[in-house]
């Protein structure tokens, strides 16, 4: 097969202002699938085709002469592969966010996920023959957007670990809850990590990510972390040391019982749309737990998270957020920031660090 033809512009320096149009590269040994991606990228000018390429190894070969901000990569294809050369991919200079396209087979579940959590920065399923419609190129078109349109760093807040708010902060925390979205799992993955292992509260994650893709989520957490992961469900109790995940189709909420806090499930239509949402975990918390709870907001698009995070901090607890220069997105964290309610804002691996210096006695086994 020939090489796809390459845009090249040899001359250009790197530019992420507003101004300039976001370019793409498109990775995929479909020549239909990268002729359709092309012709929806170029429909928006916004928007820019930087390159395409047929293979990973190609693909490697062109980010050493073409500056890309996003690159739309299929991790199943002949040679080395998308997943294989992820790492490579993100390790070069150009520092392209990376959204995966893939089936939502549960192979592709399975591989989609350890892209995540290798850090790519989102995916989106590939559509079956036909299914290139008005719906599928606006959401490829906004993720795409979302991902090329950088935060800058001026508008992070500039606050240390410790800040006023925190200094006020006298409620020890007896859970922790976490809220991510677009190149959450990443962050995610790195701040349990870098939690010590007899470190015993409970966690709570709500995700946000297709249904059918949490339950290889939950194994791959609880491999990740060295800790038991569950998907919530109707009454599951919260016991120290777990884990527990909002299933893809409802809210996890939390509810306090005559043997301690459980979860509990609902549907009902959350400020930010998204289901499950940050925002019904973090209220029903804040008054089961009467703000005995840290929450923690990573990388995510839109601003899920921002309600729930003023209730928390109205009833005495604390929110910590990932930095805009780690986040592939900055907009949950972002807006929780820029609302004055985190006390802390960091990369994910000082955010593990901030989760220990907050927990008490009680956090130890």
């Amino acid at each position: 097969m020939q090489p796809d033809r390459i845009t090249l512009n040899k001359a250009r320096l790197p530019c992420r202002a507003k101004s300039c149009p976001i370019r793409v590269m498109i990775v995929d040994d479909s020549l239909t699938v990268r002729t359709v991606f092309s012709r929806v990228v170029e429909s928006d000018p916004a928007l820019q085709v930087a390159g395409t390429a047929n293979s990973a190894e190609q693909a490697i070969d062109q980010l050493s002469r073409i500056d890309v901000d996003v690159i739309l990569l299929d991790l199943e294809m002949p040679g080395m592969g998308g997943l294989e050369a992820l790492p490579k991919i993100l390790d070069t200079t150009k520092n392209p966010h990376v959204l995966v396209v893939s089936s939502l087979t549960e192979d592709g579940a399975e591989h989609t996920l350890a892209a995540l959590s290798m850090g790519a920065a989102d995916t989106l399923q590939k559509p079956l023959s036909g299914g290139f419609g008005k719906d599928y190129r606006a959401m490829l078109l906004d993720k795409i957007k979302a991902l090329g349109q950088a935060e800058p760093i001026s508008d992070q807040a500039d606050r240390s670990p410790i800040t006023a708010r925190s200094q006020g902060y006298s409620k020890r925390p007896e859970v922790i809850a976490i809220g991510a979205s677009t190149g959450g799992i990443h962050a995610l993955n790195i701040m349990l990590r870098a939690l010590p292992q007899n470190f015993a509260l409970p966690i709570l994650v709500t995700q946000h990510l297709p249904a059918s893709f949490t339950p290889v989520f939950a194994r791959q957490l609880e491999v990740a972390s060295a800790r038991r992961t569950r998907i919530a469900g109707h009454g599951t109790p919260i016991r120290s040391g777990d884990i527990l995940i909002a299933s893809g189709d409802a809210h996890m909420e939390v509810q306090r019982g005559p043997d301690g806090f459980q979860t509990v499930l609902s549907t009902h239509p959350s400020r930010s749309g998204c289901l499950p949402s940050v925002d019904p975990m973090l209220d029903s918390l804040a008054t089961a737990s009467d703000g005995h709870a840290l929450a923690v907001i990573l990388s995510g698009m839109g601003n899920d998270g921002v309600s729930g995070a003023k209730s928390l901090v109205e009833k005495g607890g604390a929110v910590i957020v990932q930095d805009a220069e780690t986040s592939a997105v900055w907009g949950m964290p972002g807006a929780v920031s820029k609302a004055n309610l985190a006390s802390a804002v960091l990369p994910p691996e000082k955010l593990a660090k901030a989760i220990v210096d907050r927990a008490g006695a009680a956090a130890w086994k």
